[in-house]
């Protein structure tokens, strides 16, 4: 039997971890001689009180969507994968080498270019990392690392010296022709006679984040390989001897993790900047990790997790811009949220746990 309830796993455990993340955050800011209430009421209306808000909040949302699940569906099979970042930099080569091949006529024939181009690039370099681990037994977490960095060197290279247009200072890719360009919210809203900003940059990939976040369902609780998946990853040795083949299981799984991670770039790069600049990723990669975690590696919980994470990036910056809270200490709070909801998640769970065991032996003890 389990020691406390799924709901209590799912939702207590990190509301209450949440609830000492912002608390502490409260006295950080405190700390600095401004008002934590009247902080709070300023991120929730950057984030949520117009639609133009939302529309940052859900862009970020996608990208963290993406990330996390990455993160996920290696995690099922026990591979901490955390080379998403380098994962979603080169599926941003990926796109923008599809985008810039052909001058596309309508952006509805582009993007399922653009995503297959992302997804193998992302794939592509998951798959190096996966090999080394099934064929050689190199650690998954020390490979993903290098990779980030080699990405990232990749990419400056790719960026100074072969895409940036002749003439041009800025170490950026061509701007992608006009058909590539993606419908946003206000898009795809105004269609149904429904009011959004136009200058939101949240796009038509929420969709397919969205959609994403069901087929990860789909592979993982309703087909065999989801199946023989997660039966690897709680363990290996009962896997084999069902005839599970661990070298499988590691190489398709990081193909599909490095694939959702390279899909990102279709929101950031395709969506948004309509080109490949440096950076393009900022650090969603990692972010994705303590979606994923604080998610419980669900779906449905990776997706609330990155409307949270949406919240705090969006809801952040307006609070660097109106009460002039230096920018790091966003990045403070944001780490506690993290600190919180992964690294000291059992910090939370125990007591909890203990407390639910208690329950359970004073109900048994009266009847």
């Amino acid at each position: 039997m389990d020691a406390m309830p799924k709901w209590a796993d799912v939702v207590l455990v990190p509301f209450i971890s949440l609830l000492l993340a912002f608390g502490l955050s409260a006295l950080v800011i405190l700390g600095i001689g401004k008002d934590p209430v009247e902080a709070v009421k300023l991120m929730v209306d950057g984030a949520f009180g117009s639609t133009y808000g939302w529309g940052y909040t859900l862009f970020y949302a996608t990208n963290f969507i993406f990330t996390g699940l990455a993160f996920a569906v290696a995690s099922h099979a026990n591979l901490f994968n955390i080379g998403a970042e380098g994962q979603a930099s080169l599926g941003g080569l990926g796109v923008a080498l599809v985008c810039l091949a052909v001058d596309w006529p309508h952006w509805a024939i582009a993007l399922p270019a653009a995503m297959v181009g992302g997804a193998v690039f992302g794939a592509a370099w998951a798959f190096v990392p996966a090999w080394l681990q099934a064929r050689r037994g190199s650690h998954i977490v020390i490979t993903t690392i290098m990779f980030n960095f080699i990405g990232a060197a990749l990419l400056n290279y790719m960026l100074v010296n072969v895409m940036r247009p002749e003439g041009s200072m800025d170490p950026a890719s061509a701007r992608f022709p006009a058909g590539a360009a993606l419908p946003n919210l206000h898009d795809i809203l105004g269609v149904f006679g429904i009011p959004f900003s136009k200058n939101a940059p949240a796009n038509i990939s929420l969709f397919i984040a969205l959609l994403a976040c069901f087929l990860v369902w789909l592979l993982l609780w309703r087909t065999r390989f989801g199946f023989e998946l997660r039966a690897e990853g709680k363990s290996e040795s009962a896997a084999v001897y069902a005839g599970i083949s661990p070298s499988k299981i590691i190489v398709v799984a990081m193909l599909i993790s490095g694939g959702l991670a390279g899909l990102m770039a279709v929101n950031n790069v395709m969506g948004e900047s309509e080109r490949l600049v440096m950076n393009s990723v900022e650090g969603a990669g990692f972010i994705g990790i303590a979606v994923a975690l604080m998610g419980r590696n669900h779906p449905l919980g990776i997706l609330l997790a990155a409307i949270l994470f949406g919240f705090l990036y969006q809801g952040g910056a307006e609070l660097a811009l109106w009460m002039s809270i230096p920018r790091e200490l966003i990045v403070v709070i944001q780490g506690l949220v993290i600190l919180f909801t992964g690294a000291l998640d059992n910090m939370v769970r125990m007591p909890v746990e203990r407390i639910f065991l208690w329950i359970r032996q004073s109900s048994r003890a009266r009847g």
